[in-house]
């Protein structure tokens, strides 16, 4: 039981009925959940208004409820907390009720379009060979130590993410690396939290459905570094046009890294091959695993983030050549037949550019690059005639097919895709919109030597139809039709 006043601290409260001195069960904000003696607080979602199920939170046990609106019919021996923000008091309850985990460990975020899950995956590889007890926050997994669990959301809600912080406070976790979403943010999950650093990848077009402008976007990533303390540490892309917005008005100890002006923390590209690529980072040279332009940026970020939080630069770049790529993120392999499969999660055109782009530097121009591409449904509509176009302009031949188009007809939105194929290009393009279908297409159009990129899913093992999630494997699948 956890003191119903101490629970509520920080929270802007405008007005109470009944009382706060007492003591309750747990923190809920979905009314199914309710048990006896819990708080339900009421949050105004997209699709459902929580203030709807109070009453039904009551009758199943409820004894506080939290709310933006008061309820016309007071009941007796309940709690009534009326805040103008239920999502910024769910999370600062949640943050409260598990006694603030994130201020006693080393909390960092990632934030950006691209690279967080890499960036922050790398950071828990890297400190964890250091010998550090660490956790991760991912979209593809949470980790405390070697304990793995499930991810659902790149950024959890709040009660689920203090749950975890706490976890791994209780399991002596030294550093946490956390993707920080442009969604969590929006919402309030983050709210709370103590961050000792924020790192910031780059920002291109993605999320329109729910941003509705780029400005918007910018600017929700902006206030993650605008609400940092002076005792963090921000560290941007110097690179990227609006890599040093995200400095503007933060108070945290400002920071760079570019490999293309002056920054803190200054690389170079030396060689690159689809083995990996010599580096040079601030006069160092290092050989990473990783592969293409995109991944030194994310290399110079962990380096920076890394010697920022005090690990030697040395050692730091020693541990930094043992580490190998995140899962579905040009995640490679060679086939019998010399065929390279490449499957990646680039799901915006900034991505995709990147991976093409990296392969065609890579590639000597003899070989075919196929790639099979599609865009997620209930998305952000105008990236796919940009993606499309990108795909078709960049590879000898392009499979558009499906993603996961959700609610939506995966022929229309492959027929908004191939709206912006160029002219010139249409004749290096197909459209099979069953997407083993396409990939075994892929598989047959390669001869020896040839590439295959498979983009869009990346680490996912499931593809979203309608209302229901079916298996389905990138990796998994061209691997079986590669390798008999």
């Amino acid at each position: 039981m956890k003191n119903l006043k101490n629970i509520l601290d920080q929270v802007a409260i405008e007005a109470v009925y009944g009382t706060t001195a007492c003591t309750v069960n747990a923190l809920q904000f979905d009314s199914r959940a309710i048990v006896a003696n819990d708080v339900f607080i009421a949050l105004k979602g997209v699709q459902a208004d929580g203030h709807l199920f109070i009453a039904k939170a009551i009758e199943k046990g409820a004894t506080t409820i939290v709310c933006e609106v008061k309820p016309e019919v007071l009941k007796d021996a309940v709690n009534y907390i009326i805040v103008k923000n239920s999502r910024l008091a769910l999370a600062l309850m949640a943050s409260n009720y598990y006694e603030n985990p994130s201020s006693k460990l080393t909390l960092v975020g990632v934030t950006g379009t691209n690279g967080k899950t890499t960036v922050s995956s790398l950071l828990y590889q890297l400190f964890t060979n250091a010998n550090n007890a660490v956790g991760l926050i991912s979209t593809v997994e949470i980790k405390i130590k070697n304990k793995i669990y499930k991810a659902t959301h790149t950024t959890p809600n709040p009660l689920l993410l203090n749950y975890y912080l706490n976890e791994m406070v209780k399991a002596e976790v030294k550093y946490c690396f956390m993707e920080v979403s442009s969604h969590g943010i929006s919402q309030e999950r983050i709210a709370g939290l103590h961050f000792a650093g924020a790192l910031f990848t780059n920002i291109t077009q993605d999320h329109l459905d729910y941003h509705k402008t780029f400005k918007n976007y910018l600017d929700t990533k902006k206030t993650f570094f605008d609400g940092l303390p002076k005792t963090a540490f921000a560290l941007t892309n110097a690179d990227d046009k609006n890599g040093l917005v995200m400095l503007q008005n933060t108070k945290a100890k400002k920071m760079t890294y570019s490999l293309r002006t002056l920054a803190d923390f200054k690389g170079k590209i030396i060689e690159n091959s689809f083995e990996g690529m010599l580096l040079s980072i601030n006069d160092q040279e290092v050989w990473t695993k990783l592969v293409g332009k995109f991944n030194a940026y994310n290399m110079l970020l962990v380096y920076g983030a890394a010697v920022t939080l005090g690990m030697e630069p040395l050692e730091c770049l020693r541990l930094m050549s043992e580490l190998r790529t995140v899962n579905g993120r040009f995640d490679y392999f060679v086939a019998p037949n010399g065929v390279t499969a490449i499957i990646d999660y680039a799901h915006t055109p900034d991505a995709l550019e990147n991976v093409l782009s990296t392969i065609n530097a890579i590639r000597t121009g003899n070989e075919q690059l196929i790639t099979v591409v599609g865009c997620g449904g209930d998305r952000d509509k105008d990236k796919r005639p940009k993606m499309a176009a990108i795909s078709a302009h960049l590879s000898t031949q392009s499979i558009f097919t499906s993603d996961n188009p959700r609610s939506e007809d995966p022929d229309v939105i492959i027929s908004e895709m191939e709206a912006g194929v160029l002219p010139q290009d249409y004749k290096k393009t197909l459209s099979i919109t069953d997407r083993k279908q396409a990939i075994k297409t892929a598989v047959k159009l390669a001869q020896k030597g040839d590439i295959i990129l498979i983009a869009g899913k990346g680490h996912e093992t499931y593809q979203i139809v309608k209302d229901k999630v079916l298996d389905f494997d990138d990796y998994k699948t061209i691997k079986e039709l590669l390798i008999h």
